[in-house]
């Protein structure tokens, strides 16, 4: 029930309305009705329902509105009739015509009643605040028995999967092991899967795929009404032939789950439209998996398309088609490919657009669908042949679907799959010329745990594809990215086209738009296509913290999700990027009412976009005076190139990315030092087991331990093992680190047990390194926020950077790793910059500098989106700055950095924030007591608040 402050809220809104509607003598239904609609539309939201006006039930029966849940249950309904009309007499005709009287509201205006359970309930003045909050409090309160039946068995089931599921297992574990026809039987289903969808699948995802039909099958014969599905589809067929030899009684076994059977299947009886049905059984079926596998569910993206989102790009391809081509989605020799098709959306939205004179021709010849997950796979087949039967009469096995992994047919060699059925359509499908790709591809970067054993998988010519293209455009340093799933589906459909001109229209993750890794799939995107729409519906509920993905992500989920239309027409008058965003702060249900409003891209109000020469498509914040700064590094300085880079340090790096910080760090070194002893006994104890394995073709991901309390398993750490290198103890490897700002640890530094060092062996290489250096840190590309700090000890990898984009090291002095050789690493080029400028100037001046500029409140807020996309520019006071006084300018900069870098490295006296930071590692963190800020009149640094700066004029602290 929505709270008190809502439902009054909204009353008052609908008796405004309605006094002003009375006030231009405004009394007949049409008006008056949407003043209701509006009220019970806003509490439903409150609720979690969604009105849906004029729906047809069955037959005649269509009310006004109805509300349904997050399943698609009908929850209640509403009746609006006109002051005029006898409401009495009303309500017994409508009753008469088999209206529902479970939750029903009839009211005229001026009086409402509802009904609930075939009676009475209330009886309410309209114009009364309390009656008619009494009777929305009833009716949004109202849940039917076998809603609740249905609810509870939902959730019953979620949480008894993983018992049942364990229980399936272990019996098929026991056939196994002795039931020749069953191990001869599996071994062979087990051969067509590694054939159809992954080379590398094990014997237990075979196990989980017989256990999901096991469970589910009964569900797909009785919701759908399909006692023969099992049979009629050639991948059940499969299954059932290997269920078949096992020498158990099914019946008995799944006999427990009779209560949750019936429950569903009469929930799902009340529904009779067939689409509502079709998000009813999808809604199960997420509840299904979160419970039975989160690991797959993780892995593929169990999340559903919003209906709204399914139409809008549907009608957006349609006018693109007719706009563009000339063509539409009805006409022969436009073939359309959904890749990811899930439970199947698309391709039946796609049905209903299609004209009956077509419908045949296209359903039999020129659509396709693939899905990799056993169960949306048969859902799909349901939906899509049951919406060709429902618009014809006929019922017409859809031979455009496959079983298979859609970027696993770019490899370059297809194997047979499953049944020859199966195995034809791929062909067919392979040697199509497809025209649209459009669909929802799964959207995971990969496993943040390399103990879940849950990676994503490796495709050869995809993963070539994507390195030689946009990882090898890309200027970022670290690509990671660009191993989401998505990206690959978006180099897949861009090859699949081939040469020829169409179109792909994805909803997706959408970090791609703005964000630094990606800067090579933006350059691809605009050679590869010449015309892209991007509707970007927001939810990045990491880069805005006050956002919830649950209420404003279309998906529910973290990352930010956005709409592409990528067009390839190779004779297009003009090549462009629209853009729109949605407002930031609304909600799912109001971006979605949005969409369902637009109906397609030609209801958008687009901007077009300009990128920059560094590929940024959203420039909007940025200034281009950034780019005659000084840079505060260069890869190509880095790299130590033969004529020295214009930079102001020579080299920097990371701070150190352990992958098992909590094994690796410890405030106590003696703790520290037992747990390190530990990791090292058993790593080397599976070092040895790797090296003495008898199954020489077992992967290392299959073959390793996971046990959490004796081990922290990395990507890196593995190849370690497999090469066959030993971890050591070492006293020395002990080292001094700040963990974050303020906050001292104790690191074992080594190269094995840290996934990356980087440079800090030649930044820190000794104790004597830590009293006599000091490396400015500031946050790397791709962070939420600037910071900036200073270590003078190793730092962590996000030491100022607690979000996105890991840190970067700018040293004073640099070492070779037994601490000898120490140099300065202020380029002399720099020196000569700042000497020319302010004269008498030392490479010390020039760190102190940088260091008090980078805490400058304006150059900070002024740059804070280059920021985002570069490494820090250093200005030149008088040069890229006015000032009447540039070297006292400079040197109060150098005296503000000096300042700031004293207190900072005095981390022992900021005990209160250690005290934070040992309760929440990854707080973030703010520069309370000593971060640089203006006075009031903005004429004077301020540092501490206790410490002054003055003379810096006001417009140089302005620029």
């Amino acid at each position: 029930m929505p709270s008190i402050q809502i439902v009054q809220r909204a009353i008052e809104t609908y008796h405004r309305t309605i006094a002003e509607l009375r006030a231009q003598r405004v009394s007949n239904e049409g008006n008056l009705r949407r003043a209701f609609s509006v009220l019970i539309a806003e509490l439903g939201r409150a609720e979690g329902w969604t009105l849906i006006e004029e729906q047809t039930l069955t037959g005649r029966i269509r009310p006004d509105g109805t509300l349904r849940d997050d399943t698609s249950y009908p929850r209640g309904h509403w009746e609006a009739k006109d002051s005029q009309d006898d409401l009495e007499v009303e309500i017994r005709c409508k009753f008469e015509r088999g209206y529902p009287q479970n939750n029903i509201i009839f009211e005229d205006g001026q009086r409402a009643i509802l009904y609930q359970n075939r009676r009475r309930v209330v009886d309410a003045d309209m114009a009364d605040r309390a009656q008619l909050s009494a009777l929305l409090a009833t009716f949004f309160g109202h849940t039917e028995q076998n809603i609740e039946q249905f609810h509870r068995a939902v959730e019953e089931f979620k949480l008894r999967i993983p018992d049942l599921a364990s229980g399936l297992e272990k019996l098929i574990e026991q056939e196994r092991s002795r039931n020749q026809r069953f191990i001869a039987a599996f071994d062979a289903f087990h051969t067509l899967c590694r054939q159809a969808i992954d080379p590398n699948i094990s014997a237990d995802t075979i196990e989980k795929m017989l256990v999901q039909h096991l469970l589910t099958e009964r569900l797909f014969r009785t919701v759908f009404n399909d006692p023969d599905f099992s049979h009629r589809n050639v991948i059940a067929d499969e299954i059932e032939r290997v269920i078949r030899t096992l020498t158990w009684n099914r019946a008995e076994f799944l006999k427990q789950l009779d209560s949750f059977y019936r429950a569903i299947e009469d929930a799902a009886r009340d529904i009779t439209d067939f689409a509502e049905k079709q998000t009813f059984i999808n809604s199960v079926y997420e509840r299904f998996f979160q419970g039975y596998s989160k690991a797959q569910a993780d892995t593929h993206g169990i999340v559903y398309t919003p209906q709204p989102i399914v139409d809008f790009m549907v009608a957006s391809v349609d006018q693109v088609l007719q706009t563009e081509f000339g063509t539409s989605l009805s006409d022969e020799g436009v073939i359309i490919l959904d890749p990811c098709t899930g439970t199947g959306n698309f391709i039946v939205n796609i049905l209903r657009r299609i004209s009956r004179r077509d419908l045949k021709r296209k359903y039999s010849q020129e659509l396709f669908a693939n899905e990799i997950m056993l169960l949306p796979y048969y859902i799909a087949s349901l939906n899509i042949e049951h919406t060709y039967q429902e618009l014809t009469g006929d019922h017409l096995s859809f031979e455009g679907i496959c079983f298979t992994d859609t970027l696993d047919l770019a490899e370059s060699q297809q194997l047979s799959l499953f049944a020859e059925e199966n195995t034809e359509r791929v062909a067919r499908q392979k040697n199509a010329a497809i025209t649209v790709i459009i669909g929802n591809p799964p959207y995971n970067v990969g496993q943040m745990n390399e103990n879940d054993n849950n990676k994503n998988r490796r495709y050869r010519d995809v993963d070539q594809r994507v390195r030689e293209t946009y990882a090898k455009d890309s200027k970022a340093t670290n690509k990671n990215a660009l191993s989401d799933v998505y990206v690959k589906f978006f180099r897949w459909a861009t090859d699949r086209l081939k040469e020829n001109d169409g179109i792909v229209c994805y909803v997706s993750n959408n970090s791609f738009v703005d964000q630094i890794a990606f800067d090579g799939v933006r350059k691809q995107l605009l050679i590869n296509f010449d015309q892209i729409y991007h509707l970007d519906l927001h939810g990045n509920v990491r880069q805005n913290p006050k956002l919830s993905g649950t209420t404003h992500n279309v998906f529910g989920i973290q990352v930010g999700v956005g709409i592409t239309i990528a067009i390839r027409r190779r004779a297009a008058s003009e090549r462009f990027i629209k853009y729109y965003r949605v407002p930031e702060d609304w909600t799912k249900v109001e971006k979605l009412a949005w969409i369902e409003q637009t109906t397609n891209l030609n209801g958008v109000t687009w901007q077009t976009l300009q990128p920059d020469a560094r590929q940024t498509w959203l420039t909007e914040g940025m200034h281009s005076d950034f780019e005659a700064f000084l840079s505060i590094g260069t890869k190509e300085t880095k790299a130590g190139s033969a004529v020295e880079a214009e930079a102001i340090f020579k080299t920097y790096g990371g701070g150190v990315k352990t992958s098992r910080d909590t094994w690796v760090y410890d405030f106590k070194r003696e703790v520290l030092t037992t747990r390190i002893i530990g990791f090292i006994e058993f790593y080397n104890a599976e070092v040895d087991r790797w090296q003495r394995r008898v199954d020489r073709q077992i992967s290392v991901d299959d073959f390793v331990s996971y046990d959490d309390t004796k081990i922290k398993w990395s990507r890196d750490l593995k190849l370690d093992l497999q090469r066959g290198y030993p971890a050591q103890w070492q006293p020395q490897k002990v080292r001094a680190s700040l963990y974050r700002p303020f906050n001292k640890q104790w690191l074992f530094l080594d190269r094995i047990l840290n996934e990356e060092v980087y440079q800090q062996p030649v930044f820190f290489p000794t104790s004597i390194s830590e009293v006599e250096n000091a490396v400015i840190c500031v946050s790397g590309l791709g962070h939420d926020f600037f910071q900036t700090s200073i270590a003078n000890a190793i730092p962590e990898y996000k030491f100022s950077s607690a979000a996105n984009g890991g840190t970067q090291c700018f040293p004073f002095y640099v070492y070779d790793e037994d601490g000898s050789n120490r140099r300065e690493n202020i380029t002399d080029w720099a020196l000569a910059q700042f000497q020319a400028a302010y004269g008498d100037v030392t490479k010390r001046d020039i760190f102190h500098y940088v260091y008090g500029l980078l805490h400058h409140p304006h150059y900070r807020a002024h740059y804070a989106d280059n920021l985002k996309r570069e490494l820090p520019r250093i200005p030149l006071i008088g040069t890229h700055i006015p000032s009447a006084d540039p070297v006292g300018d400079f040197r109060r900069f150098v005296e503000a950095g000096t300042t700031l870098a004293t207190l900072h490295l005095n981390y022992e006296q900021a005990n209160e924030y250690k005290l934070r930071w040992i309760e929440n590692r990854d707080l973030p963190f703010t520069w309370r007591v000593t971060k640089m800020k203006l006075s009031a009149d903005k004429t004077t640094l301020v540092v501490n608040e206790s410490l002054t700066l003055a003379g810096i004029p006001a417009e140089c602290l302005r620029y």
